[in-house]
């Protein structure tokens, strides 16, 4: 993950990854794994890694794609991870401890666009999830991709895509402004409030987030201009049933790592009044799973030229 500097013993990127991405609920938290653990695969299959190579995973985060290489490819692939998060990093480096792999990673303090310390033409793959999508300055950073790549290396990422969270936020604070004074929708204006905490919601507003400034195909045009050829990418748009085990888990976990949960949006910007109201309309449709979310991922591979 990649953002702010971080604090000694946590941050934003930690706190987000191993406690508000599932709410802290067991339940939530094996379906979330089971769903990053299909991104990760999709990941690795773009890469072409085989035994003897070196894989960077960039933004690492917990290291979930550097060790699943390594279960796949074993003792003799290489592992960099780079985070943007020391917590983060210290975590991964004892999962791999634990799992007997250490000897096998090499772990990197770092932004996705500050990669100085790796050697030029010194990776066989890069790989993200979930990266770039906070990078402000996203060509920079595939032109550091580009950089340490081998020539005939790989470049593998899957990024979610929050620009139409943004838009819907954007529709919103419109129709709520359009109504009269008096006459609001209630629910419609409180709806708006939480969304607002966690997207942005006026145009202005969008074009400064590294996550809603771009589309799939602004990334394309990214890779393609960073020097990449043989570029393949797909765009996944599922509309998924509610997956959340209760009200509290939905509360509880936030979309991603600078939105604030709806249960500290509910603390912190409504009054007691205004939660209450809010609860009876939102919670029947939550427990009920009448409430589908829509994800949308863009998996991106491609290769650095030979010559």
């Amino acid at each position: 993950m990649h953002g702010k500097q971080p604090a000694p013993h946590a941050d934003v990127w930690s706190d987000w990854l191993l406690h508000h991405r599932h709410a802290g609920d067991s339940e939530y938290e094996a379906i979330v794994r089971a769903k990053i653990g299909h991104y990760a695969d999709r990941v690795l299959d773009g890469a072409r890694l085989a035994a003897g190579m070196t894989l960077a995973d960039i933004g690492a985060g917990d290291g979930l794609i550097a060790l699943r290489a390594i279960e796949r490819f074993g003792p003799s692939l290489r592992v960099l991870l780079t985070d943007v998060s020391a917590p983060l990093l210290r975590h991964a480096e004892e999962l791999a401890s634990r799992r007997g792999v250490r000897d096998q990673c090499a772990f990197l303090h770092c932004a996705a666009d500050q990669l100085e310390d790796i050697g030029d033409a010194s990776i066989d793959a890069v790989a993200t999830r979930a990266v770039l999508a906070y990078v402000p300055d996203k060509s920079a950073a595939l032109r550091e991709f580009h950089r340490v790549l081998k020539p005939g290396g790989r470049l593998s990422i899957a990024e979610p895509v929050f620009r139409d969270e943004a838009i819907t936020a954007c529709a919103l604070k419109k129709m709520v402004d359009a109504e009269r004074p008096g006459s609001q929708d209630r629910f419609l204006a409180l709806l708006h409030r939480w969304k607002a905490e966690q997207f942005p919601d006026t145009k202005e507003k969008m074009s400064q987030s590294p996550i809603a400034n771009y589309t799939e195909r602004d990334l394309l045009h990214f890779v393609q201009d960073s020097g990449f050829t043989g570029i393949h990418l797909e765009l996944h748009i599922d509309v998924l049933p509610a997956a959340f085990p209760s009200w509290e888990a939905f509360c509880g976990s936030s979309p991603h790592p600078w939105a604030p949960p709806l249960a500290v949006i509910l603390e912190q910007r409504f009054t007691p009044e205004e939660r209450q109201f809010f609860e009876q309309i939102l919670r029947p449709s939550v427990e009920a799973g009448q409430s589908p979310s829509t994800e949308r991922i863009v998996y991106l591979s491609a290769t650095k030229p030979t010559a």
